[in-house]
């Protein structure tokens, strides 16, 4: 467990692996921070169970206040996939997001890791306001392009998810 302790008036927060009874509560995390996709509990579940090595729940005071879920992508294990970032509005204002990817990627369970790729709708201005500062802080280069597509992949019914790419600086240091 991982704690953070801020000023006297801020709560302590802790960063640890997810288990499987936090699964209820990921779940109701996720539903209070829309516009955010609600998976089923049961997908929630098998994230604090399957994939906890590389999830992160944040929490203030015993309460879960943030969320972060990812995995590595199984034909690239140095790419960390991000599928969903859930802060409480208790907890906003205090850089969580960022705190949160920080403390994931410097899991020894990430110690290959060398980028992190998520997907965002263009109109999400807090998820790219969260990556460009996340990429910045860490040294990195982020770009993006079009991945699942309104036509091609949600049949009309979603916005275009871009695919962003965050090299870290050891990989930008490996390549030059």
């Amino acid at each position: 467990m991982h704690s953070i302790e801020g000023s006297k008036a801020e709560k302590k927060l802790t960063f640890r692996k997810p288990n499987r009874e936090d699964g209820a509560a990921i779940w109701d995390l996720i539903a209070s921070c829309h516009p955010l996709d609600e998976n089923s509990m049961y997908c929630n579940l098998i994230q604090c169970d399957h994939f906890r090595d590389t999830c992160i729940l944040a929490e203030m005071d015993g309460e879960p206040v943030g969320w972060v879920s990812a995995y590595l992508m199984p034909d690239d294990p140095e790419t960390l996939f991000v599928w969903q970032v859930a802060v409480s509005e208790k907890a906003r204002g205090r850089g969580l997001g960022a705190r949160m990817l920080a403390a994931l990627v410097d899991r020894e369970e990430c110690a290959d890791v060398t980028r992190l790729q998520t997907t965002i709708t263009l109109s999400n201005d807090a998820s790219w306001a969260l990556f460009g500062r996340f990429a910045k802080d860490q040294g990195g280069k982020l770009t993006s392009q079009p991945y699942f597509t309104r036509e091609d992949h949600f049949d009309g019914r979603h916005a275009t998810e871009h695919m962003v790419t965050i090299k870290f600086a050891r990989q930008l240091e490996r390549a030059a």
